[in-house]
Formats: structure tokens, C-alpha cells, sequence
């Protein structure tokens, strides 16, 4: 649900910062048309005008976050934003005015200040009209997003029944997790206890809504693990009134106040959009310029061994889901169950001659490429586990869950500082927890080329 909010944020707000754009469009259709009229139009610098909305616009993005125009939240509230707009408005064009009133090597056309300054107040104000609209609209023909509700009284119910009708954000609560002690009322959706969790009983859900009132959060203090171990984000609702908050971590939807107690870089627009580009055009590229060489690799694989060319494996990915990565086949056929629960060692009797190469130069590993353009994978990120060791780190590590907070990776932080293969769980479970904390573009690329300067040939491959 965040996901969609802030991507709905993040186009309001690029919206709203190309208004001025448009209001100078405006302003100079009516200029022209004003100055053909003439006997003698008059001439004007277009590069001045320009220069002028460059600088406009940088004021007005600076206005736009000062009144929060493009806030998400503000949008649910019942006004009309006038107020907030006009004093924007106003502010930029002063701003405008005592900058002109300083330089005056250039005219700047009077009818063109004043058109363009009424055009960007009511391309506001239609703005956040249209907005209101849309989010009144979009509950048709979006996924709905399946919700277990913990807390399964009263205020749970008064909770599911808000969520019920937030917009933007189709949400259908398909169970109540009831707590110890609590008075449950008779209710559709069907209400479990904290021991239903993983028996296949609890229906499918894909968040966690935390909703106990305030003087009741204590009942979740020993809940609250075993939700985390779960992989799927974690929501509380708040009523804090009017005290300050931390407005990171806290988001307004509908009449709710929410804490998200998970967020990570993957409900940030730019990490949803800009990695996923990135992702597609890098596995592309590799796959083009690689294919000689994949092929001469599968073809070695054919002759050297009896068997399929590519090994597929269950791992656990995105929010602890479970997909099929393909791999190069490096070891002799063998039973399943003793590649799911085993680890490679050195000097491994199952690995084929060219599978011993292949691991060691990781070349194995380039089919994952296809998953990265399948969406299961990224290039840069925690690696997979397979299911039988993440049951065992749930138990072992503290917070493990968070590594499946952002999708899994080809490369990643861990990989290229050492920790891989027969190494510390919990060193690498650092290193994956920084990356989480410190994601970037830039930290991808880093880590790619460090990937090719140095870890190729680690001494923990094999």
C-alpha cells in the first residue's frame, strides 16, 4: 500500500514542478496572439524568458514543499487547497518581481507576468481537483491488496471497516489474528489465533495491519517476531492525535495515521523504477554480448555430463516468496533433497570437472540473468537462500527477515566483500542489512564493479 502512495506522490510531485512550464505556454499563445493584433509586434529575447522560468521554477518547487502541495495526505483532507496555492503563487511571483525590478537589461512583458501568474494559480488549484477525482476514481480496476488484520475486538473492525474505504489503496481483509484475552464479535472474515500462522489454515494475505488500540500494544510485544518472520510488510495503526511524529516513517491514508514498522528502498519510486530500468537494460546487454560464450558453456555442459544444461533451484526471494532460479548445471544428477538442504564444500565429489571452473569463475550464474529480466531477481542485491536454510536463519538471527525486504540479487554487498559460500551467516546478514539501509544507484553500480575488478574470483567460490 505504500508503494502506491508514494508513487502516486512522486507524479503529483514531478506534475506540479512542470506547471510553470505550461503557465509560460499559456502566457505565450496570449502574447503572441496580443502582439499579431499590433500593427508592429513587438519583439522579445526568447532565451531571456527562458532563463526567467528557470528560474521561476526553482522557486516553485521550493513553495510546492514549503505548502505541501503535492502531499498525498493533504489530498485526502477536505479543503480546496486555495489558500496553499495562492500563497505559492504568490510567493513565486514576488520572488519574480523583486528579481526583475534588479535587472533591467531586458524587458519582460507585463501581460505575459500577469497571465502567466493567473494560468499557474488555476492549473493549481485544477490540479488538486483532478487529483481528489482520481483518487476517488482509482478503487475501480486496481489489485486489491489482501489484509490479516491482528487484533480481531471492536477497534479491529472499526479499522478493517475504514480500510474498506480508502482510495487509491483497494484493500480487502480476508482474516482477523485474535490476541489473548480479547473479545472477539461475530464477523465475515474469519478470525485465527497466533498458532493458525503456518498451518495452511490462515487464507493468503499480502500485508500485516496491526490494529489494537493504544492501551493495548503491549499484547503484541511477544506477537511481534513471529509477524516479522512471516516476510511481508508490517503495518501499526497509530492515533497519536497531535503529537509530533517522525513523518519518515509515518504515512496518512484516508482518516488512518500509520507507522510503517518496515519500510524499505523498494517503496521508494526510485528504487521501484530506476532499479528496475536498470535491471532490465543491464541483463539485457549482458545476455547480447555473453551469448558466444554461454553457448560454447552449454554446450560443454552437454558433453561433459549426462544431464540438462540449466539447474533449477527453489529460492526464496521478494517478501519470502518462492521462485525457481536457473543455474548452469555444475554437478552430477543427484537427488533433490540433497542439493536443497546441503552446502557446497570444497573440493565437492558432485561437482563435474567443469562445474568446478564454472563455480569458481561464477560463470554458473549467469542464466540468473533471465530471472533479472523475469522480475524475480535484480543484479545487485542479498543472494537467494534455499527454503530449508532461511527456516533455519529465521530462528537463529535476529530480524533475518528484513534481507527479503528488497529482492534478491545476482551480486550483492555481502558477495563482494567476502562473505560467501562457507562463511558467517550473521557477518553476511550485516553486510545485507547495510545495503538495505544505504541502497543507492550509484552503491549498485559500485558493487558491480567491484563484482568484476574482484570477485569473480573469490576464494570462498567454489
Amino acid at each position: 500500500m505504500s508503494l502506491r502512495l508514494k508513487s502516486f506522490g512522486f507524479y503529483s510531485r514531478l506534475w506540479h514542478y512542470f506547471l510553470p512550464l505550461a503557465a509560460f505556454a499559456i502566457a505565450a499563445y496570449v502574447h503572441l496572439i496580443a502582439a499579431g493584433n499590433r500593427q508592429h509586434p513587438a519583439s522579445y529575447d526568447a532565451g531571456f524568458y527562458w532563463k526567467v522560468l528557470a528560474l521561476i521554477t526553482l522557486v516553485w518547487a521550493t513553495a510546492v514543499e514549503r505548502q505541501r502541495l503535492c502531499d498525498t495526505d493533504e489530498l485526502f483532507r477536505e479543503n480546496t487547497g486555495i489558500r496553499k496555492s495562492l500563497t505559492a503563487c504568490l510567493g513565486t511571483y514576488t520572488v519574480l518581481l523583486s528579481a526583475l525590478f534588479f535587472y533591467r537589461q531586458q524587458n519582460f512583458s507585463r501581460l505575459f507576468f500577469v497571465v502567466s501568474s493567473i494560468a499557474l494559480l488555476i492549473l493549481t488549484v485544477g490540479t488538486r481537483v483532478v487529483l481528489r477525482r482520481m483518487l476517488q476514481m482509482t478503487r475501480q480496476g486496481r489489485g486489491t491488496i489482501r489484509i490479516l488484520i491482528v487484533g480481531a475486538d471492536h477497534h479491529a473492525h472499526r479499522i478493517a471497516a475504514r480500510l474498506a474505504s480508502v482510495p487509491l489503496v483497494p484493500m480487502e481483509v480476508v482474516a482477523y489474528l485474535s490476541l489473548d484475552n480479547q473479545p472477539v464479535p461475530a464477523s465475515d472474515p474469519p478470525v485465527f489465533i497466533l498458532a493458525d500462522l503456518g498451518s495452511g489454515r490462515v487464507p493468503h494475505f499480502e500485508e500485516i495491519v496491526v490494529a489494537v488500540s493504544a492501551a493495548h500494544l503491549s499484547m503484541i510485544d511477544g506477537v511481534f517476531q513471529q509477524l516479522l518472520s512471516l516476510c511481508v510488510p508490517v503495518r501499526v495503526v497509530l492515533d497519536l492525535g497531535k503529537l509530533p511524529v517522525v513523518r519518515e516513517r509515518l504515512f496518512q491514508l484516508g482518516e488512518l495515521q500509520m507507522l510503517d514498522l518496515s519500510s524499505t528502498p523498494l517503496e521508494s519510486p526510485a528504487y521501484f523504477f530506476l532499479k528496475r530500468a536498470f535491471d532490465i537494460a543491464f541483463s539485457m546487454l549482458v545476455l547480447v554480448l555473453l551469448s558466444p560464450i554461454m553457448a560454447v558453456i552449454a554446450l560443454t555442459i552437454r558433453l561433459s555430463s549426462p544431464g540438462p544444461v540449466l539447474f533449477r533451484q527453489e529460492r526464496v526471494g521478494l517478501n519470502g516468496k518462492a521462485f525457481q532460479m536457473y543455474k548452469f548445471r555444475s554437478m552430477r544428477i543427484g537427488e533433490s533433497n540433497e542439493s536443497d538442504t546441503s552446502w557446497t564444500v570444497k573440493g565437492d565429489p558432485r561437482c563435474t570437472p567443469i562445474g568446478s571452473f564454472l563455480r569458481k569463475t561464477s560463470l554458473d550464474e549467469l542464466p540468473q540473468f533471465f530471472n533479472v529480466l523475469k522480475g524475480d531477481m535484480s543484479v545487485v542485491g542479498p543472494r537467494p537462500e534455499r527454503p530449508h536454510f532461511v527456516k533455519t536463519f529465521l530462528s537463529e538471527i535476529s530480524h533475518y527477515d528484513t534481507r527479503h525486504r528488497l529482492k534478491v540479487g545476482i551480486t550483492g554487498w555481502a558477495q563482494v566483500n567476502g562473505w560467501r559460500g562457507d562463511t558467517s551467516i550473521q557477518r553476511r546478514f550485516e553486510f545485507d542489512l547495510y545495503y538495505l539501509q544505504n541502497w543507492s544507484l550509484w552503491l549498485d553500480i559500485r558493487i558491480i564493479f567491484m563484482t568484476a575488478w574482484s570477485g569473480m574470483f573469490g576464494k570462498n567460490a567454489y
